[in-house]
């Protein structure tokens, strides 16, 4: 969770359509990469380590072999002389300070420009004659080093051309370097469709998750009633859009820390439960603060979790426990319950998260996205998720008001700046989601209450997808699963399978455009701040580089997922399934027409080509004719 090759690259990778497999020094190394399956190899390594010389021969035999190899920060091996000349670089004298940046690529300087010390500086100069420095630094006396370049078998950015941490100013970071262009280049990647977990039907995601804690909490309003009961009240009842709520046991059951209160609680937490925008989920039992090391025999400290008289905490209890308390006494009759938001550092190891798989539960939380004004960097933006082991656990795409009303102390109205981290992981990249993450205690104070408002307002003015946590944790397992390849004897067409849940793949600006009319399973695209988003209607799916007629009947975008798509001589019909009204937009000629089984639909705007409907309903088969 914490290394900085998942804290930094993966989410770059994620974003180029990558997963990254994760293997360490001590590993039982591959001998080597299939090509077909790994695109290349990214090491994170800062100062030397137990087994450089053993990751030295491995790196060099996987360059030998033809595997690109993209090195950040340092190499972590001793870079001697002859080890240097078979990288295509030279070891110089120290250099002698000051050092001067006298060349860059526009790569360079990304969200700082670097200001690498001579102390620290490793002396090497690019030797290979299709090396490309990305930087090259003069010092005092005129000798010149590359800290960055693009070489034969790769690439690397060091030390400050990687990521920096400011000094003096604690969790700032910021990249010397595009990581996502040094990526594309040093390994070589090619344009390619991108699985994106960030959009659906052409919309970007909306999603609102609420963990447990303060349920009991009372609220600064007259009558002084439980922050659970303002929630349900002002936010549940008010946008009846998807959420998941989420009890914290201890807090809530009779047999928990507020027993005098538990009646109150209990009839609170129903009363939410049985809404229907509302899915159920449990916030653990005794909500452990320190996943690993709550249930270490070495380091139980009371501390870690909610102090209940006599407990020993098992993941036992904490996951399948506190779910089954749900849903005896909770949940409404037939209304699922299988889904945990991990509380606290949400970082489980994978005995825990093998739990969650073996009783076929959905989890989610964790990650650090917090790009905002006040750490405006790419460094601030969490992968899909960690791995652990063979399982998976699916990150929050972005952190709750916990960060903008610092732990909690003040300002409380801080969590309307999330709309500034919504706005920065949405342009000019589309990192995140929109999601709406909180505690039940941000219902306990006026600002706080009213800053949720703002949020909730905001999100809701723009085009978007709302989808129940459940649908995005789906996407996000399906980002893993899904497959695209090219054809041996057809490389002008990608094939898509498993697309099961996620459905969206962002096209790179550089990415030929595809034949609608011969791409089957492909039913249209919508721009993007970074490319245009296609919209697959099946699991199978194929897109072919070609010219489309301007004309051409096809999806654009909706609020609801699309669920059926077929082409006819001169009809197309199409199904949708939202959780709100209606609202999509379609692409076509001004003669055609839609129906459904009740009759004509007409547009409520247009611009251009693209036609603008709403219907009063969540579900529709609909049918587009069109005389041409």
């Amino acid at each position: 969770n914490y290394t900085n090759a998942h804290r930094y690259i993966e989410m770059p990778l994620n974003y180029l359509g990558y997963v990254a497999d994760y293997v360490t020094p001590d590993d039982a190394l591959p001998e080597r990469l299939d090509p077909r399956i790994h695109a290349g190899i990214v090491t994170w390594m800062t100062g030397g380590i137990k087994n450089g010389a053993r990751l030295h021969r491995w790196l060099q035999a996987q360059i030998d072999a033809g595997t690109k190899v993209a090195i950040l920060d340092d190499f972590g091996f001793e870079l001697g002389q002859s080890t240097a000349a078979r990288l295509g670089l030279n070891i110089e004298p120290p250099p002698t300070a000051p050092l001067t940046l006298s060349q860059s690529d526009p790569l360079i300087g990304f969200e700082m420009s670097p200001r690498p010390r001579a102390s620290t500086l490793l002396p090497i100069a690019i030797t290979a004659a299709d090396g490309v420095p990305l930087a090259t630094l003069t010092d005092a006396v005129g000798q010149q080093y590359h800290p960055a370049a693009i070489m034969p078998w790769g690439g690397y950015l060091l030390d400050a051309f990687a990521v920096v941490e400011l000094p003096g100013i604690e969790g700032q970071s910021r990249w010397g370097a595009n990581p996502f262009t040094f990526l594309q280049r040093a390994l070589r990647l090619p344009p390619r469709p991108a699985p994106d977990p960030s959009t659906a039907s052409g919309r970007r995601l909306l999603m609102v998750h609420i963990d447990g804690d303060g349920f009991p909490s009372l609220g600064e309003f007259p009558g002084s009633p439980f922050a659970a009961q303002v929630l349900l009240d002002d936010i549940l009842k008010r946008y009846r859009i998807p959420h998941a709520m989420s009890v914290i046991e201890a807090e809530v059951s009779p047999q928990g820390l507020y027993p005098a209160l538990s009646d109150r609680l209990e009839n609170i937490a129903r009363q939410m439960f049985a809404l229907p925008h509302v899915e159920i989920a449990s916030h653990t039992y005794s909500h452990p603060f320190k996943w690993r090391k709550v249930f270490s025999d070495d380091d139980n400290d009371a501390s870690y979790h909610l102090s209940i008289p006599g407990y020993e905490p098992t993941p036992e209890r904490e996951i399948l426990g506190s779910i089954d308390y749900i849903r005896s006494r909770l949940a409404p009759p037939g209304k699922p319950v299988r889904l945990l938001l991990w509380s606290g550092n949400a970082a489980p190891d994978a005995d825990s998260l093998q739990l969650i798989n073996e009783h076929k539960l959905l989890d989610m939380n964790g990650g650090n996205t917090t790009m905002s004004l006040r750490r405006p960097t790419v460094a601030a933006v969490s992968s899909i998720g960690v791995h652990q082991g063979a399982y998976f656990q699916p990150y929050a795409p972005v952190m709750n008001e916990n960060v903008y009303t610092n732990d909690w102390t003040g300002p409380f109205y801080g969590f309307r700046d999330v709309i500034d981290t919504f706005r920065m992981t949405g342009e000019p990249r589309r990192l995140k989601p929109i999601n709406i993450y909180y505690h039940t205690y941000s219902a306990s104070k006026v600002a706080a209450l009213k800053a949720l408002h703002t949020v909730y307002d905001w999100a809701l003015a723009l085009p978007v997808q709302p989808v129940f946590p459940s649908d995005y944790i789906a996407m996000a397992h399906n980002f893993d699963t899904l497959s695209l390849a090219r054809a041996l004897d057809d490389p002008d067409t990608v094939h898509i399978r498993n697309a099961d849940a996620l459905r969206s793949l962002r096209l790179p600006p550089d990415f030929a455009a595809p034949d609608l009319a011969n791409s089957p399973g492909l039913a249209g695209t919508a721009s993007g701040p970074d490319g245009r988003f296609a919209t697959l209607a099946a699991s199978r799916a194929s897109l072919r580089a070609g010219t489309t007629a301007a004309d051409l009947p096809r999806f654009v975008s909706a609020n609801g997922r699309l669920t059926h798509w077929q082409r006819h001589p001169k009809s197309i019909d199409f199904a949708l399934k939202a959780y709100i009204p209606l609202s999509f937009t379609l692409s076509h000629p001004a003669d055609c027409r839609l129906q459904t089984g009740q009759g004509s639909v007409a547009a409520t705007g247009r611009d251009g080509l693209e036609h603008h409907y709403r219907l009063d309903t969540t579900d529709a088969t609909l049918t587009l004719r069109c005389p041409r």
